[in-house]
């Protein structure tokens, strides 16, 4: 069985889960799987119960498809997400996004945990992300091209969308939630960084790191969606002074900044009723 049936077969699985196609999907990363909590839940399900989906192996991240409502919206959301360090080929990674693709999904918003690599942020800062760098030597769309899916080479000039990154600044402001702005670099990991490896980041543009998100990101674009990245800073590099990043310390960073981020991302939501 190839990848597009597949792929065709796990949507089809689920398209009955929802009252509605989905049009709104949420893909939450490290520690952030609580950011789905301000949905009305009408069904959720193990990973493993969807054909071909892959697993989470992953501390903290839940493994869970929900299908929810907001409002008039049916979203779609997933409580962890899958990653290339686990072994996991960019196919797999991409593997929700093209599910997504065949439910009906146009707006995707997803949130990751990273470190921070400007000297004003602090554990906690929420960033929009503006743009990407993918520094993991791999792309979801090598190989052939599925043409009904996308075109052979997007145009990546405006991944992530203007318009839904407004929103969420406006929704950050209303809810007196100081935000930031960035490029995010995203490495293949899992090792952490070195102090020469941050340097460089830095002085590329990058102003946070992780190792997630750019995969989903590229084959959302190719499917045509709407992108809003939202990145949680669980720890600030200093490379001059480098100081050890535990797991148990992201993990708790990005816990208690979740409600925060949840007020966020259900403001863009409600948002997009007159968008």
């Amino acid at each position: 069985m190839d990848y597009k049936e597949k792929v065709t077969q796990s949507a089809q699985y689920l398209r009955p889960y929802f009252e509605a196609p989905p049009h709104i999907a949420l893909l939450t990363g490290t520690g952030l799987g609580e950011t789905a909590d301000f949905l009305e839940i009408k069904n959720s399900m193990d990973y493993g119960q969807i054909p071909h989906f892959p697993i989470s192996t992953v501390e903290s991240h839940t493994g869970k498809l929900l299908a929810g409502r907001l409002n008039q919206h049916s979203i779609l959301a997933m409580q962890g997400r899958f990653h290339l360090y686990e072994g996991y080929s960019p196919y797999d990674v991409a593997f929700p996004i093209r599910v997504m693709q065949q439910l009906g999904v146009k707006v995707l918003i997803l949130t990751n945990a990273s470190g921070g690599l400007a000297s004003e942020f602090q554990p906690g800062d929420i960033m929009i992300i503006t743009d990407h760098i993918n520094l993991t030597g791999e792309n979801p769309l090598a190989g052939p091209n599925v043409d009904e899916w996308g075109d052979r080479f997007p145009d990546m000039s405006q991944a992530y969308d203007k318009k839904l990154s407004s929103l969420a600044e406006n929704a950050a402001l209303v809810e007196k939630i100081p935000i930031r702005k960035g490029i995010y670099a995203g490495l293949k990991g899992p090792s952490l960084e070195t102090p020469a490896e941050v340097r460089y980041l830095q002085a590329i543009g990058a102003r946070a790191v992780g190792f997630s998100t750019v995969t989903e990101v590229i084959a959302a674009v190719h499917a045509s969606m709407r992108v809003l990245g939202l990145s949680v800073v669980t720890n600030v590099h200093t490379p001059d002074t480098p100081l050890p990043a535990s797991v148990e310390e992201i993990i708790q960073t990005a816990r208690l900044t979740a409600p925060k981020l949840e007020k966020v991302i259900a403001r863009v939501i409600a948002s997009l009723d007159a968008s």
